[in-house]
């Protein structure tokens, strides 16, 4: 063998060999952008009561600090996985994660609940850049197949790990150096997200569109997400018959139908509306929003105050409580990104993790005033734990697979809503029906019956993805779907 042929070879070996290792070090980068965004949501509630008295916080100044995130978050994501898929994938999710950073920066700094408010409103913005950019650059890097399967496991098990460290990290915190640190932790992870990101980051866009934007339909759609949103956090506490929520619905259905319109006739759609004849991509993305309602609600809302509120567990024991039910979910993601979907499809696998999460609901229907961790807890957990995983990996696949590069960003958006909207829904149906039915001789019982009815109710959320997984095909996706989907011409640089 001469030089240049040994060469050659070498370079020929090693170039697929780079290029992997590329795609996974890109991978850690996306999941540490997952980790952070969760991790923000899941200390701010623990910083709440701290926040109240710093700032002498009003119950109203409370509710709009936190909802204020979920508004521009929710509402703005379909626009964020858009400008993505025109502007750069790699350039805008640096952008966000440089927004995240500035936001968290003045939500620490906040001396006044209008810097606060405002602060969270681009904190928002900003994970609605970073969030639907992140699993687009996700699938333009892993082919479909085994591959992104596999990513989408871990990149999904990055934000439960999210959940857990921000649960246990909330309380030292805010008892610590005070409740400001629960958004200064964000600054160098973002800091070093963006260093990282132009070394292993692969740019792409929809060159051929980069030009044209729909104005029109991205007004309409951006607003109507909000709106639906507010409507949905703001029924609980204005009444759902009330005519402000009414109102709001309505206007919401309006806007959506004007949305129809013009994407029917948009030269470049904000989102083409063909998908919506793929039951695949309808039904994964039901089914994300199904478990975006477990999520919230049953979990994340019910879950927390039993345990906090009526058994009296703290923050830092309810986190390492939290814990056994992450290791769950990154078991049950890691199987459904691995051998299960690739071989059996997403249907079987959405079904089996969602009749979990029905079966740990109906055990959490039992709970106690007087109960224990044990008892009462634990066993929902470990079955709610890998259903969560199994489903969540399932859905995304269905939801993103056929869905070409050039449309990858819009797509993440649309999955990414489905669960957010999902989970806004999920905590408003749960949070109603747990104040209706609390009833007993004592306020301890009462809320415990309040839960139990509230679990009972959020089995329909189950009922719900099982008959979007329904639509889910038995077997793999075939790549027939792309090649019919992705028009000639316009291809993802």
């Amino acid at each position: 063998m001469d030089g240049v042929s040994g060469r050659a070879t070498v370079s020929a070996i090693s170039g697929p060999a780079r290029l992997g290792a590329r795609r996974w070090a890109a991978l850690a980068v996306l999941c540490a952008a997952t980790f952070i965004i969760i991790l923000d949501g899941s200390t701010v509630f623990v910083a709440v009561p701290s926040m109240t008295v710093d700032l002498a916080l009003s119950p109203s100044a409370v509710q709009w600090m936190l909802s204020s995130y979920l508004l521009s978050f929710g509402g703005l994501l379909l626009l964020g996985g858009r400008i993505a898929d025109l502007a750069g994938r790699r350039r805008m999710f640096m952008i966000g994660t440089g927004l995240l950073a500035v936001s968290a920066l003045f939500c620490g700094l906040a001396w006044s609940v209008e810097v606060l408010i405002t602060a969270r409103v681009l904190q928002g913005f900003a994970a609605a850049i970073m969030t639907p950019t992140a699993l687009s650059i996700l699938m333009t890097m892993f082919p479909e197949g085994r591959e992104r399967n596999m990513a989408l496991g871990i990149w999904s098990s990055a934000g439960g790990v999210g959940g857990t460290v921000g649960s246990l990290l909330g309380g030292p915190l805010t008892t610590g150096p005070g409740w400001s640190w629960i958004f200064y932790i964000n600054i160098p992870v973002a800091v070093l997200m963006i260093v990282l990101s132009p070394l292993v980051l692969k740019e792409s866009f929809d060159r051929d569109r980069a030009r044209s934007f729909d104005l029109a339909g991205a007004f309409t759609s951006t607003v109507a997400m909000v709106l639906l949103v507010y409507a949905i956090v703001d029924a609980p506490a204005v009444g759902w018959w009330s005519t402000r929520t009414i109102g709001l619905f309505v206007t919401v259905a309006v806007l959506l139908v004007a949305f129809v319109r013009i994407e029917r006739r948009s030269a470049s759609p904000l989102l083409p509306l063909h998908y919506f004849r793929d039951k695949g991509f309808v039904g994964g993305n039901l089914v994300i929003f199904a478990v975006g309602m477990a999520v919230h609600g049953a979990l994340g809302m019910l879950m927390t105050q039993y345990a906090q509120g009526v058994l009296g567990y703290s923050p830092v024991q309810y986190g390492l409580m939290f814990a056994c039910m992450t290791v769950m979910t990154i078991l049950g993601s890691a199987l459904a990104g691995g051998p299960l979907v690739h071989r059996y499809g997403p249907r079987p696998v959405a079904l089996a993790g969602l009749v979990l999460t029905g079966l740990s609901s109906l055990l959490l229907t039992g709970v106690s005033p007087h109960g224990t961790f044990v008892a009462d807890m634990l066993p929902g957990m470990l079955l709610f734990g890998p259903g969560l995983g199994l489903a969540f990996v399932a859905g995304s696949v269905a939801g993103l697979a056929g869905v070409p590069a050039r449309d990858s960003g819009v797509g993440s958006g649309v999955n990414n809503a489905a669960f957010h909207i999902g989970g806004a829904l999920g905590i408003a149906i749960v949070s109603t029906v747990a104040v209706s039915a609390a009833s007993g001789p004592d306020p301890l019982t009462a809320a415990t019956t309040g839960f139990s009815v509230a679990y009972a109710a959020s089995i329909g959320f189950t009922v719900l993805g099982v008959l979007a997984a329904l639509l889910l095909g038995r077997t793999r996706r075939s790549a027939t779907v792309t090649a019919i989907t992705d028009k000639p011409g316009r291809k993802a640089a």
